[in-house]
């Protein structure tokens, strides 16, 4: 339990900024590290009581990277502002410490590749995203991008938004990319609807589909190795 002392009443080498020039920020704990993104408090809340208010809508700290903008802007306290560069530092975290970054040096000719990006990068969603990755002739990775977030329908998949972006990035291929929060990767009757329309008009614009991935918690679907695309 942490008392809503506000941060001026406390002894300054007790303050979370001041103990992590100290200390560093590795001795620091959740809620102090929580309380310095977070700034400052309010006239009646300080920045650690907040931080408190924060870790109780988790069971862990890994839970954070699932906390919406509106569960934390709920918080009496905590503003869009504050809510926004907390969702950001939490972010940039996530991909410092991505093992396997998806960079425009990656050469996307595997669907194993490609998962290990996303099995990370998609943990804990809990609805269905889907990105388009967007290569050249050497299919390397041009640009990614999140062009739909919900259940995978054909009548909800634009194919003009996703050939669009294929043609401002002079792309040469599309791997289509998204995730089962089920877990379960078997490709249900939908996504084989959705990936062979995409494939039929990628061939007529000229900007092949060569695999639709489906990312599961710890497995992935390849159409391209199933030998349902370009076999």
């Amino acid at each position: 339990m942490v008392n809503n002392v506000l941060i001026k009443d406390v002894p300054q080498e007790e303050r979370p900024r001041e103990r992590l020039v100290k200390y560093g920020a590795k001795n620091l704990s959740t809620n102090e590290l929580i309380a310095i993104i977070l700034k400052t408090g309010t006239r009646d809340y300080s920045s650690k009581y907040l931080a408190n208010e924060v870790l109780k809508l988790v069971k862990n700290v890994s839970d954070l990277k699932r906390l919406s903008l509106g569960k934390l802007i709920n918080i009496n306290g905590i503003g869009a502002v504050k809510a926004i560069e907390f969702l950001a530092a939490l972010e940039l975290g996530r991909r410092v410490y991505e093992q396997r970054p998806l960079d425009n040096n990656l050469r996307c000719n595997s669907a194993e590749k490609i998962y290990k990006h996303f099995s990370s990068e998609l943990a804990g969603e809990t609805q269905e995203c889907f990105y388009c990755l967007y290569l050249n002739q050497q299919k390397r990775l041009i640009d990614k991008k999140l062009l739909f977030k919900g259940t995978l329908n054909k009548s909800l998949i634009h194919p003009r938004e996703i050939f669009k972006e294929a043609y401002l990035a002079s792309a040469a291929y599309i791997i289509c990319v998204h995730n089962h929060p089920s877990g379960n990767v078997i490709p249900s009757s939908e996504d084989i609807n959705v990936t062979n329309a995409l494939v039929k008009i990628g061939n007529l614009q000229g900007v092949p589909v060569i695999d639709h991935v489906i990312i599961g918690e710890n497995n992935y679907y390849s159409f391209y190795e199933n030998e349902l695309i370009g076999r």
